[in-house]
């Protein structure tokens, strides 16, 4: 551990010695919320009449709401390590979920930037509470989090801190009924899709979290009032990702009746690759009553319902320790969610605004960037970049590259042409294949045609239990011509 990293070192203390330009005071303290699989449409300032999120309706009438605010991949891992890193997926290179994975990395480089530690550098104290998910042997802590550690794709409600805390507090286990799913196409049962949950919700792992997260900030509040020491905050919820487990009050708080359907409830995949008709049916959408469709998105928007009212806790507290003038608050996820739409549920292999367009609210400064929208323009990104290369005498694709961001194409035509070009030749290999039952080709193709490129750029593993990838996938070697 650092100087800049203990406990009462000072301000602006770096690793090294180096003194950071700017004292504590001077610097924003962070808070940073985030949900998991969250579409834009649940809040009331994206246009949900029937919304019940009082407190980040706040956030962004006293903030910047981002309209056009979109994630680099609607798959958890990847999207959060993007969060992490500042780079597209095709550069940080995990690719898929621990939980889905036949191959792919599975944890960053060990060298990879990550901006918790240019922050501790800067003196910051760093928490993160909550989901997790950007790796599956490196945690949270390695990256110069505080905070416990919270494995797994949903609530981890088996976790000792959280065990604790009920027993703590005398508040009753986790126990569900009426659980809601469909019927697989082999006849099993399909996944669990939604459920109502016994308990208060001071009991709900949302409750627990943010209760943590605010004693965290507690903790933080004494280092910045005392030593002028920041903090950057993250509040990481499991939900709204599926399964909905909610107690009495939020299972019940939408009527399915006001609930409209989403218009491409219609679709009829025509044209469309026969992996989304496969994912439907992997989802159960037709095995289930339109009811039941309703219900589901009813039980979705009180799951947001539940999560504003434990952001309003954390904000509500950091009024209390006089923190809010000198916290930026920044709200988003790592992607959206179906719940209907084109007969789909969870996010999946198709490029839809439903799982691609994401809640983006910032509040830095409330006098400053009150009630604003933003669109997103192109031309305002690009002059950005102009201005940074000319102030670093870079040319703009050298400023591109420093920053980490080569997604974004700007300048001349000439400059966009070779980066384009350059693109291609290099990194289109990562960006080709997401998950192996997208290739049209199947998984024969998968490992014959696409593996070898994802292997070429360090993207892929190069060894299995079995003898080879054909053997570790459960696939005949190909017969070999005499």
């Amino acid at each position: 551990m650092t100087r800049a990293n203990q406990p009462g070192a000072e301000p602006g203390a770096q690793s090294g010695g180096r003194p950071d330009a700017r004292s504590g005071a001077s610097r924003k303290n962070i808070l940073f919320l985030m949900t998991d699989q969250h579409r834009t449409d649940t809040l009331g300032a994206y246009g949900n009449p029937l919304a019940h999120t009082p407190a980040l309706d706040e956030l962004a009438a006293t903030g910047t709401r981002f309209d056009r605010w979109y994630t680099p991949t609607a798959i958890c891992t990847p999207a959060r390590a993007s969060l992490l890193t500042g780079q597209a997926p095709f550069r940080h290179k995990l690719l898929a979920n621990h939980e889905r994975n036949v191959g792919y990395l599975e944890d960053l480089a060990e060298d990879q930037f990550a901006f918790s530690r240019a922050l501790r550098e800067h003196g910051y104290n760093c928490g993160l509470f909550g989901k997790w998910h950007t790796g599956n042997l490196r945690t949270a802590a390695d990256y110069g989090f505080d905070g416990p550690h919270l494995p797994g794709w949903h609530n981890p409600v088996d976790h000792p801190d959280y065990l604790a805390y009920l027993a703590e507090r005398g508040l009753p286990p986790y126990e569900i009924s009426d659980r809601i799913r469909g019927t697989l196409p082999n006849g099993g049962p399909g996944n669990l899709l939604a459920a109502r949950l016994h308990q208060p919700v001071e009991a709900t792992f949302e409750h627990y979290l943010a209760t943590r997260a605010i004693e965290q900030l507690e903790r933080y509040a004494a280092d910045v009032h005392e030593r002028e020491r920041p903090f950057f905050l993250a509040l990481h919820f499991f939900g709204p990702h599926l399964p909905y487990i909610l107690p009495d009050e939020y299972f019940d708080l939408v009527d399915p009746a006001d609930v409209p359907l989403p218009r491409s409830v219609s679709e009829t995949f025509e044209g469309k690759p026969p992996v989304q008709r496969n994912y439907s049916a992997h989802w159960t959408f037709d095995t289930m009553p339109i009811e039941t469709t309703r219900k589901l998105i009813a039980v979705y928007w009180g799951y947001v319902a539940l999560i504003d009212r434990q952001i309003a806790r954390v904000t509500q507290a950091m009024e209390r320790l006089g923190l809010t003038d000198d916290t930026a608050v920044f709200f988003t996820c790592d992607h959206g969610e179906f719940t209907g739409s084109h007969r789909l549920h969870d996010k999946g292999p198709a490029m839809y605004e439903d799982i691609y367009r994401t809640p983006g609210l910032l509040r830095a400064d409330p006098q400053l960037s009150q009630g604003r929208t933003r669109h997103g323009d192109s031309r305002a990104t690009a002059e950005k970049w102009r201005a940074l290369a000319q102030e670093r005498g870079l040319s703009i694709r050298q400023t591109v590259i420093e920053a980490g961001a080569r997604q974004s194409f700007v300048g001349t035509p000439g400059e966009v042409a070779a980066e384009l070009t350059e693109f291609v030749r290099r990194d289109a290999a990562d960006g080709f294949i997401l998950v192996p039952h997208l290739t049209p080709g199947g998984l024969d193709e998968f490992v014959d045609r696409v593996v070898p490129l994802l292997q070429e750029r360090g993207a892929f593993r190069t060894a299995y239990e079995g003898d080879t990838l054909r053997s570790h996938l459960g696939l005949a070697e190909p017969v070999r011509k005499a």
